[in-house]
């Protein structure tokens, strides 16, 4: 699948996700540097790959589900990118972000191939949001055209109200 990145076209690496799907574990990073496991998340999940907190429009993106995300009962936000997770750590401090979950992808990159999200000239995650129920099988897909671009934010939250 391509994508374009400040405008390039960009082949994604890894294996493109399709509503439908059923999604296999994955390994991060948390924060304090153990391991994050998506079988320990239980219920219905929606995952917001990002290329980087430090950057406007993720920044945004993540700050806005932040928000949304308490008026959402059933749903763990999480948030994946390749930022280190003491930065992760540091930015939600500096953001507020409390009831979105932050891992890294930057050890293994495990998130990354599986999504089909890999970015592999910049070694980043392209922007994509994932919605998968309690039994991971997926429930919506977008990997957003232009990674610098803001995700859907209306059709994601539609979907998690659905």
């Amino acid at each position: 699948m391509k994508v374009n990145f400040g405008g390039n076209p960009v082949e994604l690496v890894g294996t493109e996700v399709r509503v439908g799907d059923q999604v296999k574990d994955f390994k991060a990073v948390k924060n304090d540097l153990s391991e994050f496991k998506l079988s320990d998340v239980k219920g219905r999940k929606l995952i917001l790959a990002v290329p980087s907190l430090d950057t406007s429009v993720c920044d945004a993106e993540v700050r806005r589900f932040n928000t949304e995300a308490t008026k959402l009962d059933d749903v763990t936000v999480i948030a994946i990118s390749m930022d280190l997770p003491f930065a992760q750590e540091r930015w939600c401090g500096a953001a507020g972000v409390d009831r979105v979950i932050t891992v890294s992808d930057y050890k293994d990159r495990e998130f990354a191939h599986a999504f089909g999200a890999y970015l592999p000239n910049v070694g980043l995650i392209a922007r994509s949001v994932f919605l998968l129920d309690e039994n991971n099988k997926v429930q919506y897909v977008e990997y957003v055209p232009e990674v610098t671009d803001h995700p859907n934010y209306e059709a994601a939250l539609a979907a998690v109200k659905a």
